[in-house]
C-alpha cells in the first residue's frame, strides 16, 4: 500500500533498480542549479548524455574520411540504419524484417497509405478515434481528397459515448460491422495523445481483418511507452516518431512496421526511390527497379546519419534494460502518481486515464474543473515542465527512464498548494 509521504518516495528510489538511469540524463535545471520537475517525455524525451559522443563519432569521421566514412567510418554509413533495426524491433515486438528507421512520422504514414489504403468506389471510408491527434486526421484527410472522395463522408470517427472520455471497443466492433463494406482502412493511435488510453491492438486488428479491412497503428505516444507487440497483434502497418519516450532528440526520425505477411509481395503499389532498391545492385545505376523485401521496401533515400546517432545512443539505453523492466518501472510510478493524485482533498480534479495499468502508459491525464491554462503558468513557474490540453487537462508523463517518485511526490505537493 502507498504513502502519501516523502520519506516513502525516497525509499521506493532506494528499492528502484533502474534509479541509476536518471543520473545518464541531462535534467533541465532551474537559475539555482535544482533539477526541474520534468513530466514531458511524452512530448519530447531529455537528453542521454552519450549522445553528443555518438554524434561526435560521427562528426570525427566525416571530418576524418570525408565520402569514404560511408565505408571506413568506426560505424559505416552506409549500412547505419541497419544498427538501429534489432532494438527497435525488440522494443515494438517485431521481426527485424518489419522494422525500419526512417523520415518522420506523418510523411511514413502517406507512404504506408500508398500502399495499404486501396480505395475502391464502394469500400473506401477511413476509420479514425475522434480525438485522434490532428496530423493523423489532416493525414487522412488529404488520402481521402487525393483519391477525390468527400473528407466527410469518407471519414467514420470512433467516438467515446456521451459523458465518457475513454473509447469502448465494442463501439468499434458495431461500427466495422454496421458500415464494414464500405470501410478500407482503420487507422488508430495505439495510445491516445489526450487520454493516455492504451488500445487493445491486436483487438482492433481482428475487427478490421473480419470485414477484409487494412488495419493501421499510430504508435507516436506508444513506442517506448508501451509493449505493443505488433507481429502477433496481426496490424498491417504501424509508425512512430522517436522523439518522446525513445529520447532522440527533436524533430528525429520515427520508426515503421509492416508485417510479415507483406514482406515479400513485390506487387503492393508504393512510391520508390534509391534507398528501396536491391541493396545489392544498388550501386549500378542502370538497373531496373527491384524493391527489396521488408520494411527497408518502403524506404526512398539514404539516412540522415547525424539524427540516426542519436537515436542509436537512445536505442543502446534501451537494449541494456529492456522494455519488460520499463514497464514494470511505469507501473509502480504511475500507480504511485494516480494514489496522490487522488489523496488530493477536493472534487475539482479527475483523471481521465483508465484506471487499470495494462490499459494505459505512463502518462496521467489530469481534467481541473474551472481551471484555465493559467494553472498550466503557474505549474511552470514552479518549474513543474507538465502539457496542457485545451480545454482544461494537465498531461503528465513520469518515465521511468529518468523521473523519480521524489519527482511525482513533490509534483503533487506543488499542485496541492497551487489548487
Amino acid at each position: 500500500m502507498y504513502k502519501p509521504t516523502l520519506d516513502y518516495a525516497q525509499q521506493l528510489d532506494k528499492e528502484d533498480n533502474l534509479a541509476h538511469l536518471r543520473a545518464q540524463f541531462h535534467i533541465p535545471k532551474d537559475a539555482e542549479g535544482n533539477d526541474w520537475l520534468y513530466f514531458t517525455g511524452n512530448s519530447l524525451g531529455l537528453q542521454p548524455k552519450q549522445t553528443q559522443q555518438y554524434i561526435q563519432q560521427e562528426l570525427d569521421d566525416w571530418a576524418k574520411y570525408g565520402v569514404e566514412g560511408h565505408f571506413e567510418a568506426r560505424n559505416p554509413w552506409m549500412p547505419y540504419h541497419e544498427f538501429l533495426t534489432n532494438s527497435m524491433a525488440k522494443i515494438v515486438g517485431a521481426k527485424p524484417l518489419e522494422v525500419v528507421v526512417m523520415n518522420t512520422l506523418t510523411t511514413n504514414l502517406h507512404l504506408l497509405m500508398v500502399s495499404f489504403y486501396q480505395p475502391t468506389k464502394t469500400k473506401y471510408k477511413i476509420v479514425i478515434e475522434s480525438d485522434a491527434f490532428p496530423s493523423d486526421r489532416y493525414a487522412v484527410q488529404s488520402q481521402l481528397k487525393f483519391h477525390g472522395f468527400d473528407t466527410e463522408e469518407g471519414l467514420i470517427e470512433w467516438k467515446p459515448r456521451k459523458g465518457e472520455e475513454l473509447l469502448r471497443i465494442e463501439d468499434l466492433e458495431k461500427i466495422v460491422d454496421e458500415q464494414g463494406d464500405e470501410i478500407a482502412l482503420l487507422l488508430i493511435g495505439g495510445v491516445n495523445y489526450y487520454t493516455g488510453q492504451y488500445l487493445d491492438i491486436k483487438r482492433i486488428a481482428e475487427i478490421g481483418h473480419a470485414k477484409n479491412c487494412m488495419v493501421g497503428i499510430d504508435l507516436a505516444h506508444g513506442a517506448g511507452n508501451i509493449s505493443p507487440e505488433l507481429h502477433d497483434s496481426g496490424v498491417d502497418f504501424a509508425a512512430w516518431c522517436t522523439y518522446k519516450y525513445l529520447n532522440s532528440g527533436p524533430g528525429s526520425l520515427a520508426g515503421l512496421f509492416v508485417h510479415e505477411k507483406h514482406a515479400h509481395n513485390k506487387e503492393l503499389p508504393r512510391f520508390a526511390g534509391w534507398w528501396n532498391h536491391n541493396k545489392e545492385t544498388r550501386f549500378n545505376m542502370r538497373q531496373p527497379f527491384d524493391v527489396m523485401p521488408g520494411a527497408e521496401g518502403w524506404q526512398l533515400s539514404n539516412p540522415p546519419i547525424l539524427s540516426m546517432a542519436a537515436i542509436r545512443a537512445s536505442l543502446d539505453m534501451f537494449e541494456e534494460v529492456g522494455m519488460e523492466a520499463l514497464r514494470a518501472k511505469s507501473e509502480k510510478l504511475t500507480g504511485y502518481f494516480e494514489y496522490l493524485i487522488n489523496q488530493i482533498d477536493t472534487d475539482r480534479i479527475k483523471i481521465i486515464t483508465p484506471s487499470n495499468p495494462k490499459e494505459r502508459g505512463c502518462q496521467l491525464s489530469i481534467q481541473v474543473k474551472n481551471a484555465d491554462k493559467s494553472l498550466h503558468k503557474k505549474l511552470t513557474e514552479n518549474n513543474i515542465i507538465t502539457d496542457w490540453r485545451e480545454p482544461d487537462v494537465i498531461r503528465c508523463a513520469p518515465v521511468p527512464m529518468y523521473n523519480s517518485f521524489e519527482d511525482v511526490y513533490r509534483m503533487v505537493e506543488i499542485l496541492k498548494t497551487l489548487l
